[in-house]
């Protein structure tokens, strides 16, 4: 049998399920807790439902995968052949996959490499997809995680929320807590920076903030080879009209990727979420 490399992530990198299979990427379920129910993000609970909780203000909070569900999700990967396996998950500054993971792979029957990749959503998505083609070409573990490493290195994500409230509630916010005293006032744009959600601008309305949002995605994307994704939560025409506004800026694009985020980023995001991942090739 040929060596296989088999490569994880996590249910945050809201990878499209036929790309997924494609590749042969396995997804391992965060927890969203709606009241008393805990729920698998991605089979559980819907986006759909996630907003209209939120929107009452209902209680939700988030949770990482079990040690022992990743211990079951490396045993049963190994069971089907692979020779090793690649785990990529979430910035381990937003939540304690990246340990939980750490715990199982020590005692998995083949050799597991956990990598905090500081990324999430397609910024994930994107590291998960290096990694696989690397493998499908015959790469060995250490080049797969080479790979994922190299994308995650030059991919940025920016972020529009209509407030801050759900990440302050949350404790994502990190340094962006020092807007939050004039969010009601203005429309924040977000960066990831450090595996942390940190400030980027200060907006005065809706509009501009979006505005500007695709000229700093457009900026950064360049003339070079790039992959895009667009991400919303409940605001699916904002998030193709960005796209296709994307679409004309960005000379050098190479994939678009358009998708709603999934109930955990929701969770701490809210609805109306707007979100550009730039991904260089």
């Amino acid at each position: 049998m040929s060596r296989h490399v088999a490569i994880v992530t996590d249910s945050t990198a809201y990878l499209p399920a036929r790309t997924m299979e494609r590749h042969g990427i396995t997804a391992v379920p965060l927890t969203v807790v709606l009241g008393d129910r805990a729920l698998e993000e991605g089979t559980e609970i819907s986006t759909r439902s996630l907003a209209q909780a939120l929107q009452k203000r209902r209680p939700v909070t988030t949770s990482r995968p079990s040690p022992a569900l990743f211990a079951e999700t490396y045993r049963r990967i190994a069971e089907s052949g692979a020779d090793g396996i690649v785990s990529l998950h979430l910035s381990a500054e937003l939540s304690g996959t990246h340990d939980a993971a750490v715990v199982a792979a020590r005692d998995a029957a083949v050799p597991v490499r956990v990598v905090d990749t500081g990324m999430i959503a397609m910024a994930l998505g994107f590291c998960a997809l290096a990694a696989a083609e690397t493998a499908e070409a015959g790469g060995t573990v250490d080049e797969a995680v080479t790979a994922a490493e190299k994308r995650a290195a030059g991919t940025s994500a920016y972020f529009y929320v209509d407030t801050l409230d759900y990440l302050r509630r949350g404790g994502r916010i990190g340094a962006a807590q020092a807007l939050f005293g004039s969010a009601l006032a203005v429309k924040p744009l977000l960066q990831l920076e450090g595996g942390r959600i940190e400030p980027l601008e200060k907006v005065r309305t809706a509009s501009r903030a979006i505005a500007r949002l695709e000229e700093i995605a457009a900026d950064r994307a360049g003339s070079a080879p790039v992959d895009v994704a667009v991400h919303h939560l409940a605001a699916p025409d904002r998030a193709l009209a960005l796209a296709d506004r994307l679409r004309e800026r960005v000379p050098g694009l190479a994939d678009l990727h358009v998708s709603e985020v999934g109930a955990v980023i929701g969770a701490h995001t809210g609805p109306g979420l707007l979100g550009v991942v730039v991904s260089s090739r």
